[in-house]
């Protein structure tokens, strides 16, 4: 199967490709917990590859309301754009071959066969398991991991400015699994994350592999960035209502606790202490 064409530039954005364009079905995305089905979608002599989760493939969860892990990505993908780091690829909700799911643009290596193997997790390179206590120069230690026969390493994360982006929005969101699968780049080298359907929870699920800043001081970038997201989801902007029709009201309020949390700490949440740390499996 021939790659489907880039996105030019001009007058169809990615989310109107996603939203009305033609969807084709190509294969199946294996080792996804849910329904994840690789396609193409066609509109106004523009295509691209895409990842189609169906609402009616999610296995229900016993901590989230059933049907509703579509709406929550599209919901990370809206938070993204408006803290301005371009953070998660387009995403849209629609009706499609299998019922209304979520549609987002495919980033990394192009994908082609009846079956198309999910990307590498091996965290976009931006992760490592390394000898000894200490994490080395332009890396963050998460914590140590069991790699057989007995043996531990010390699992870091790089000190990249991108992920520190990333980390604070899986805080605003409340990302309840941040793996190393969960890390693409795009083909322009930049840093996207994925998979983001267990969000949002009105409780502190926060599960991440993005420990490395815990209890650091927020970044000047990302202090603005939270500041201008705070105004956004004022009552009546048009981000708190695009929310409200995708969560429910005390998930949308969660969520302006979480953005003032930040604001008023000044720092990099850490762990809870009443939700396990680190996502499993971690990729």
């Amino acid at each position: 199967m021939p790659a489907p064409e880039r996105i030019p530039a001009g007058s169809v954005t990615a989310t109107q490709l996603l939203t009305r364009g033609e969807l084709t079905v190509r294969g199946q995305i294996r080792e996804a917990s849910n329904a994840v089905l690789y396609c193409t979608v066609a509109y106004e002599e523009r295509s691209a590859a895409c990842v189609y989760k169906p609402v009616a493939g999610e296995r229900p969860l016993w901590d989230f309301p059933d049907g509703t892990l579509a709406q929550r990505e599209v919901a990370a993908y809206e938070v993204s754009e408006a803290l301005g780091w371009g953070l998660v690829p387009p995403t849209v909700l629609r009706d499609g071959p299998c019922g209304e799911g979520m549609v987002q643009l495919w980033v990394g290596a192009e994908a082609s066969g009846e079956d198309a193997d999910a990307d590498a997790a091996d965290g976009a390179g931006l992760l490592a398991l390394v000898e000894g206590d200490e994490p080395g120069e332009g890396w963050k230690a998460v914590g140590f991991a069991q790699v057989g026969e007995g043996r531990t390493a010390l699992l870091v994360h790089a000190d990249d400015a991108r992920l520190r982006r990333l980390a604070v929005l899986d805080a605003v969101i409340n990302n309840a699994d941040r793996k190393g699968g969960h890390l693409v780049l795009g083909g322009d080298g930049r840093l996207f994350g994925i998979d983001h359907g267990v969000t949002f929870n009105v409780e502190d699920k926060l599960r991440t592999l993005l420990w490395g800043w815990a209890g650091e001081k927020l970044p000047e970038e990302a202090v603005d960035a939270l500041g201008s997201l705070r105004e956004g989801l004022g009552v009546m902007a048009p981000l708190a209502e695009r929310l409200g029709e995708l969560l429910t009201a005390a998930e949308v309020d969660a969520v302006r606790e979480r953005v003032a949390g930040l604001l008023a700490a000044g720092r990099h949440p850490g762990p809870s202490g009443e939700w396990p740390a680190i996502p499993w499996p971690p990729v």
